[in-house]
């Protein structure tokens, strides 16, 4: 059998293992079994082994022939000028992230297991932990902009969801909310992105309607408009997910989530899929200089906002998440630059670096906490000397901005979360009056019970 023929065959199970891992253990829990830790870890080891070496075998493979292919399963739905598929594209690119993504959810989920023993959501963790990976597996090898828009929505769903893990505390559920608040503005660019690829190429085939190259198939030249036009909104997109300037503001709300999500969203991967998202379409970043400025522009501003912001926060996992936020800045530049093998090596070092500091935090406050005792006080900080060059007053004025994140949050929190609240209330009120109306029961005043129902959403803003 030639190595071409085995690519197929290494490549739908990248997307099958998860999905089926998920299917398994989510239907044994819909249906009220109670499953052992044991299971739900052997599952998620199950799909992140499978996804590594099928990854793994699926490079060399493609190494020895063309190095690149694209696999389609199924037309879901075809009309005259439309054509919905699921298609994943090969290349060296996409099968570093898939490995990267699947390597790293093996090492989190061996140190959730035992992180996460006998926590009463422990199977509620899992079944968002094998969400997230079938999602990241689509996102990193989509072929087109429906695939890669589906893995995208699956891995901001988890991501909300163990935001709000600890739901028996006020905090989280709030926070969570606030996330998928910010998820939704990403969401709607990438997805009107999604349209214009459409209606500039008849389809969103990254392969097609993306390469400049005069060996593709199909040779789809973007104007300097449309590639502005088309790269600005997924640069919109890159940035809600990646928490960019001016999305920044939700970064710390959040590590309410247990320390193996935070690792996995925050550290390694989640935050990392804005940037390949714009290693994925850099040519049509290409064809706008003006895009590519306002590229390096935004990561450079949002490294460092993120690197002033970190210096002032109180928590380790805060800390780190800045730290994180600041190297994404810098990958972004970098990619504006023109410099894809780099921002790609800088990008798999930044997540393996930032997931063993995130999974080492809690060992670390504890060393603290024990050396501190053993000393009788706090241990003092070496002074940063960029800041002792500063006047007192110019050092209190860039501390006001950096201990409120630049204003960011309150910005987030004005603009979108605030009016998206209040119309999903009002959603909710419409909704309820209408069913007692068709139901012949009450005149369409909300009880108290209601009232304390729908103010529930009032109170996450």
């Amino acid at each position: 059998m030639e190595a071409s023929s085995l690519v197929p065959w290494l490549a739908w199970p990248m997307l099958a293992a998860p999905a089926a891992a998920l299917v398994a253990y989510g239907g044994a829990l819909l249906f009220g079994f109670k499953l052992p830790e044991r299971v739900a870890v052997r599952l998620a080891g199950f799909a992140s082994a499978v996804g590594l070496f099928c990854a793994a075998a699926t490079g060399i493979l493609l190494a020895r022939t063309n190095g690149e292919t694209s696999i389609v399963f199924g037309h879901w739905l075809t009309l005259p000028d439309f054509d919905l598929t699921l298609k994943i594209h090969l290349d060296a690119f996409s099968l570093t992230f898939a490995g990267l993504s699947a390597l790293l959810c093996s090492v989190i989920g061996a140190f959730a297991s035992r992180y996460l023993h006998r926590e009463p959501g422990f199977a509620r963790f899992h079944l968002m932990f094998l969400l997230f990976q079938m999602g990241m597996a689509a996102a990193a090898l989509a072929g087109n902009i429906e695939t890669l828009f589906v893995g995208w929505e699956l891995v901001g769903l988890s991501s909300a969801m163990l935001v709000a893990f600890f739901h028996e505390r006020p905090a989280p559920p709030r926070n969570g909310f606030r996330i998928w608040s910010v998820y939704r503005i990403s969401d709607a660019a990438l997805l009107a992105a999604a349209v214009a690829m459409h209606h500039v190429g008849g389809h969103g085939d990254f392969d097609q309607l993306l390469r400049i190259e005069p060996h593709a198939s199909v040779l789809h030249t973007l104007t300097p408009f449309q590639s502005f036009y088309i790269g600005s909104l997924l640069l919109v997109a890159a940035a809600g997910k990646s928490g960019l300037v001016p999305f920044s503001g939700w970064l710390p709300r959040a590590m309410e989530g247990p320390t193996p999500s935070s690792a996995v969203f925050y550290g390694a991967l989640s935050i990392h899929l804005g940037a390949f998202l714009l290693l994925r379409v850099e040519p049509v970043l290409e064809q706008s200089p003006t895009l590519r400025g306002a590229i390096v522009a935004l990561g450079l501003l949002t490294a460092a906002t993120a690197a002033l912001t970190g210096r002032v926060q109180t928590d380790i996992k805060g800390i780190l998440a800045y730290a994180s936020l600041t190297q994404v800045g810098l990958i972004v530049a970098e990619i504006g630059f023109g410099w894809r093998w780099l921002a790609l090596a800088h990008l798999v070092g930044h997540a393996c670096l930032r997931t063993l500091q995130f999974l080492r935090a809690p060992n670390v406050l504890h060393d603290r906490h024990l050396l501190e005792n053993a000393v009788g006080g706090h241990l003092r900080h070496a002074p940063w000397l960029p800041g002792l060059q500063l006047a007192p007053e110019a050092r209190h004025w860039w501390y006001r901005i950096a201990i409120d994140r630049g204003g960011f949050d309150s910005l987030l929190h004005r603009a979108f979360v605030e009016p998206l609240n209040r119309s999903l209330n009002a959603c909710d009120r419409l909704e309820r009056r209408w069913t007692d109306w068709l139901s012949g029961g009450r005149s369409g005043r909300l009880s108290d019970s209601d009232s304390h129902h729908t103010g529930g959403m009032e109170e996450m803003a």
